[in-house]
């Protein structure tokens, strides 16, 4: 084959909407898991050399667009945007569990005869953090610690308040030699910022193959026989993330805050959910969370650069969620009525958990421990649940990114920091809400 030959054929793949190409190997990967079995776990590394490229980035990425988002907002701005982005983050947590149990209680997934499996799984008790734990983890005492362990709460503390630092700096002295290195200091992390979304283009170019070998090691470990029976906990955890997109992200905020349509929204988030699904990792997602924010959604940089990496770290609905959906399950396989009270119980746990849940694949079942033991159900249920864990990750990671975006919309519609002329407001779809 010619070497114009090679050339047209990548350029006929590459007009193929990323998104797409994702999609397609998402469900190829998953045919080949199934059909070949163990074997096609020999594709793991490539799958995991995908996710490590996405990990590689998020501090970057989050340190550059931080400090560009800080050095656009005043002091007195960065306060308010930071008061209305902290509390939505937390209604929208309450609302996610609520939803994942008014679900559970009317499908009861554990009821189905799952009792026998209690006794043959193993307990996976894991300490999750407190609450003072968590709110004093969140100051470093070591920044470039934190951020060498890829420690991302820390390090949006250190980096918002760095950048604070530098703009009051700015605004106060009269040495015009200061404030020029202050300048080139923050034009440093624009050049860095613009480095590093190339740097996601290549990654998620290889991101195709990833995915494909992600959903391939997924589905031939697993197989057919370890999901089946939990089907119906799979389907209930879906529906309530479909209830939730479609109530309060959808209905409450793009429509009836924003005033925009919702078919809009989604075809402007759909790259980060396609990405989200398939590495359950919302902080490895940031990276093209941001991206649709920026290209798609028409959103100013001064926003998102800062609710955005704080979403990832601390907007956990889906996890939230997660944790009502669970509770049900294993109150339906031991044979115990949740009383209201517990379930409010519930609620007030999974949002405080939900916050100091970290970003990562897997993370959710750390924090499950702790709702399980606050209802006292055995912990064995975490075992239980572990095996279908993969996909359940990646339903409750996807409303997660899906959550940030709706949230970054709002706070940007109110501080009249979103351009809806933007490409995705404006396609076929989105035109119809949009006056």
């Amino acid at each position: 084959m010619s070497q114009s030959s090679i050339a047209s054929l990548w350029n006929r793949y590459r007009s193929v909407g990323i998104v797409y190409r994702i999609g397609v190997a998402f469900v190829l990967g998953s045919l080949v898991g199934l059909v070949v079995g163990e074997p096609a776990t020999v594709l793991k590394p490539v799958g995991d050399l995908f996710v490590r490229l996405l990990e590689m980035l998020i501090v970057p990425i989050v340190v550059f667009t931080l400090l560009m988002g800080v050095r656009q907002l005043s002091p007195a701005s960065l306060g308010r945007v930071g008061a209305q982005v902290v509390g939505l983050y937390a209604l929208t947590s309450a609302f996610a569990v609520a939803i994942g149990l008014g679900v559970s209680n009317l499908v009861s997934p554990g009821s189905r005869g799952l009792e026998e499996l209690l006794a043959g799984a193993e307990a996976q008790s894991a300490e999750a953090p407190d609450a003072v734990e968590v709110v004093l983890n969140i100051v470093p005492t070591n920044p470039v610690g934190a951020m060498a362990e890829g420690s991302v709460l820390p390090t949006i503390f250190f980096v918002v308040v760095f950048g604070l630092g530098l703009t009051l700096a700015w605004e106060e002295t009269d040495d015009e030699q200061v404030k020029r290195g202050i300048e080139a200091f923050f034009d440093l992390a624009d050049a860095g910022a613009e480095a590093m979304y190339k740097v996601v283009w290549g990654a998620m170019e290889f991101g195709v193959l990833g995915v494909f070998a992600l959903m391939a090691n997924v589905f031939g470990t697993a197989g057919v026989d370890a999901i089946l029976p939990f089907a119906l906990l799979i389907g209930t955890m879906l529906f309530a993330a479909v209830v939730h997109i479609g109530l309060v992200y959808l209905g409450a905020f793009v429509v009836g805050v924003a005033g925009r349509s919702p078919a809009a929204f989604l075809s402007g988030a759909r790259d980060a959910m396609v990405t989200a699904l398939s590495i359950r990792s919302s902080s490895g997602t940031l990276p093209v969370t941001m991206s649709d924010a920026d290209e798609n959604l028409g959103i100013e940089e001064r926003i998102y650069g800062f609710t955005l990496p704080l979403g990832a770290t601390i907007n956990m609905d889906g996890t939230a969620m997660y944790q009502g959906v669970a509770a049900i399950f294993a109150a339906n396989i031991v044979g115990v009525n949740l009383s209201l009270a517990d379930q409010f119980a519930v609620v007030a746990v999974a949002v405080l958990a939900s916050i100091g849940t970290a970003g990562v694949p897997g993370s959710g079942l750390i924090m499950l421990t702790l709702v399980l033991t606050q209802l006292g159900l055995p912990l064995e249920i975490v075992g239980l649940v572990a095996g279908v864990d993969p996909i359940l990750d990646r339903i409750r990671t996807m409303v997660n990114v899906t959550g940030d975006l709706a949230v970054t919309t709002v706070v940007a519609t109110w501080n009249d920091a979103v351009d809806f002329t933007a490409d995705a407001w404006n396609d076929g779809v989105g035109a119809a809400l949009s006056d």
